[in-house]
């Protein structure tokens, strides 16, 4: 729905891209909503006749919606996609409606995890619901901003990596709390969090009531993401929830021992449990404080894990997924 100059990435040039120019929230009136929607259902519509794809899909929640009205009566197979737990993001009773009753025209429903298929299953009146997970790129593109470790890592100092967004759902306040337990049992390692945010203040002010700023680094946003995995020693995921958890698929492909809380939902399906990693009971930081420990103790562990890591650049790679992303729209397409 918005110009291309919000885009974020960009698109390779075989790419159409066509904006509808119908970006932005409706300030919680319902009618205001309710119109600029109708509007992006015409709008959608009149696209599509024009195009005339074989499977058009939607990305989202309300894009799903939206695409399974735009769709109906059209010779156009329509393909929802979920990309969060849905009951982790509630949407209220008049969209939770409106989810139940329009995935019934969508001709698939795809979700990142088994536990958020099963959710729409039983919530929605969807035809067919199929689980294909994020792809972990590897190598990573590289892209501004670059900030080399070097300029904030210590020579010879071993480090636990996390990254995301600087929100409440990453749970850094959490990880701030067992890697505080675990300073002075481990004096040669240090903490780094990548990632902006809103809590930034409150994360930077728990970093220096504990007396931690000289091994807690905050360096923001980096688009340099291998470097920094590369130069890790070890990846923690302290997330209250997540949809799929991207980043902790990135680290594995880069042969990094991983832990992370078994939240709802996605680490379970990325980390094999003693394996490549370690799970820890969710929301539990003293536990995790005695898995990162056993892990920051262990050297012939971290690598014997780290040998087993890699295998997820199979197991996520972009032409496995692609595959089923194929597979998926030749089906519907029958």
């Amino acid at each position: 729905f918005a110009p291309r100059s919000l885009d974020f990435y960009a698109l390779h040039p075989t790419v159409k891209r066509i904006s509808l120019f119908l970006s932005g929230d409706d300030d919680g009136r319902v009618a205001a909503g309710l119109w600029k929607n109708l509007r992006r259902i015409i709008a959608m519509r009149r696209v599509l006749r024009n195009i005339q794809p074989d499977v058009a899909l939607g990305i989202m929640t309300i894009p799903n919606v939206l695409l399974a009205l735009a769709t109906f009566g059209l010779p156009i197979r329509a393909v929802g996609s979920e990309h969060v737990h849905p009951p982790q993001c509630p949407l209220g009773a008049l969209r939770e409606r409106l989810r139940r009753h329009t995935y019934s025209r969508l001709h698939a429903v795809t979700a990142l995890t088994s536990e958020s298929a099963s959710w729409l299953k039983a919530h929605t009146n969807a035809r067919w619901v199929t689980v294909i997970p994020n792809a972990a790129p590897w190598p990573l593109p590289v892209q501004e901003p670059k900030v080399s470790p070097e300029s904030v890592c210590l020579f010879g100092r071993k480090v636990l990596l996390g990254v995301g967004r600087l929100e409440a759902q990453k749970g850094f306040d959490w990880l701030l709390e067992a890697f505080a337990d675990l300073a002075t049992k481990h004096p040669d390692w240090d903490l780094v969090i990548l990632g902006e945010g809103s809590l930034r203040t409150m994360i930077e002010y728990q970093v220096r009531t504990a007396g931690l700023d000289k091994r807690i680094f905050l360096p923001g946003r980096v688009g340099n993401l291998s470097e920094w995995y590369e130069r890790a020693d070890l990846y923690v995921m302290s997330s209250r929830f997540e949809g799929f958890g991207n980043t902790l698929a990135e680290a594995l492909t880069h042969a990094l021992p991983a832990v992370s809380f078994d939240c709802d939902t996605g680490p379970r399906d990325i980390i094999r449990h003693e394996v490549d990693g370690l799970l820890v009971p969710p929301a539990d930081v003293a536990a995790l404080a005695a898995v990162l420990g056993r892990l920051m103790g262990d050297a012939d562990l971290r690598e014997c894990f780290a040998e087993r890591a890699v295998e997820a650049r199979e197991r996520f790679s972009m032409e496995r997924i692609a595959d089923m992303w194929e597979e998926l729209f030749e089906k519907v397409a029958e």
